[in-house]
C-alpha cells in the first residue's frame, strides 16, 4: 500500500511558466498527480462521488450491470461497489487512456468488494453497450468532441433498462457572460485557496482550450430528453460544476399506476 501512495503526488505540472504548451492530455504525467490535481480543481468532487455511490443503490438489484465511463482512477466504481455490499454487480470501468488504466486496476485491485469491477481499455464513443440498470459519466464528456455527444447518450438511453438511470457530472458555462464570469472567478478562487499560482492556473486554462469544451445545463437537459430521459434533474451544484440524473421511463410500471378508465 505504501508503494501506491508514493506514486500520487502534488500536482505541480504547470508551476513552471511554459513557452509552448501542449494540449492537455490524460497522459502518464497527470496520471501521477491525478489524485492531488482533481481534489484541488474541482469543488465538491469527493461529495459526487459519495453521492453516486449512495444514490446508485437505488437503481441496482442483485446482479445489475454497471458503466463506469471515464473512470480515470476507479473511484466511482470503488464508491459504487461500497454502497452496494451483499450485490454482485458487474461494473465495467471505461477510460481510454492506458496511463490510466494501468494505475486504475492498481487502484482498485487493492479493495476487496462483492462487486467485480472489469477496467478496460477503450473508446465509449464506438463503445458497444450491454443492457445495464445504471451509467455515470463522471466528468468525461466535456472531454468528448461535442458532434459525438448526442450519439453516446442516445446509445445509453437504449442500453439503460426501464427504470435505469444515467449520472452525468460536468463543469459547465452559465447561461450568461455575467454569470459565466462570477462561476470563473468562484472556481479560480477556489483554486488559489487550494494552493495554485496564478500562473498555473493560466497556464492549465491555456493547455485545456479546445480539449475541454463545455455545455451550458440547458444544452445538457435538452440532449438527455432528446434521447428520451424525462425530466433531468440536478442533484449536486458547487459554482461551475453540476451533477445530473436522468431515470429511463419505466412504461410498465406507469401503465400500471395509471388511473383506470371504468364504462359507464
Amino acid at each position: 500500500m505504501s508503494n501506491k501512495t508514493e506514486k500520487n503526488k502534488v500536482d505541480r505540472l504547470f508551476k513552471e511558466s511554459k513557452q509552448d504548451l501542449f494540449p492537455f492530455k490524460f497522459n502518464q504525467s497527470v496520471v501521477d498527480v491525478f489524485p492531488d490535481m482533481i481534489n484541488r480543481s474541482v469543488p465538491g468532487y469527493t461529495t459526487i462521488v459519495d453521492g453516486i455511490g449512495r444514490v446508485s443503490r437505488r437503481f441496482t438489484d442483485t446482479s445489475s450491470r454497471v458503466y463506469d465511463l471515464g473512470c480515470s482512477l476507479g473511484n466511482v466504481s470503488l464508491s459504487i461497489a461500497k454502497y452496494n455490499v451483499g450485490k454482485a454487480l458487474t461494473i465495467e470501468a471505461i477510460d481510454n487512456s492506458p496511463a490510466m488504466v494501468t494505475r486504475c486496476k492498481e487502484h482498485v485491485g487493492a479493495y476487496n468488494y462483492d462487486a467485480f469491477i472489469q477496467v478496460q481499455h477503450a473508446d465509449i464513443t464506438a463503445l458497444e453497450f450491454q443492457a445495464c440498470s445504471l451509467v455515470v459519466i463522471n466528468f468525461t464528456l466535456q472531454f468528448i468532441n461535442p458532434s459525438l455527444r448526442q450519439a453516446i447518450i442516445d446509445k445509453i438511453y437504449a442500453s439503460l433498462e426501464p427504470g435505469g438511470a444515467l449520472i452525468l457530472s460536468e463543469k459547465i458555462s452559465a447561461s450568461s457572460d455575467s454569470m459565466d464570469s462570477l462561476l470563473i472567478d468562484l472556481h479560480h478562487e477556489f483554486k488559489r485557496e487550494n494552493g495554485y499560482s496564478d500562473l498555473e492556473i493560466s497556464q492549465k486554462r491555456t493547455a485545456l482550450e479546445n480539449v475541454m469544451i463545455l455545455d451550458t445545463l440547458k444544452q445538457h437537459k435538452q440532449r438527455l430528453e432528446q434521447a428520451g430521459f424525462e425530466h433531468p434533474s440536478v442533484w449536486f451544484q458547487h459554482f461551475n460544476f453540476m451533477s445530473l440524473i436522468a431515470i429511463k421511463q419505466d412504461i410498465a410500471n406507469d401503465l400500471l399506476n395509471a388511473p383506470q378508465l371504468t364504462e359507464s
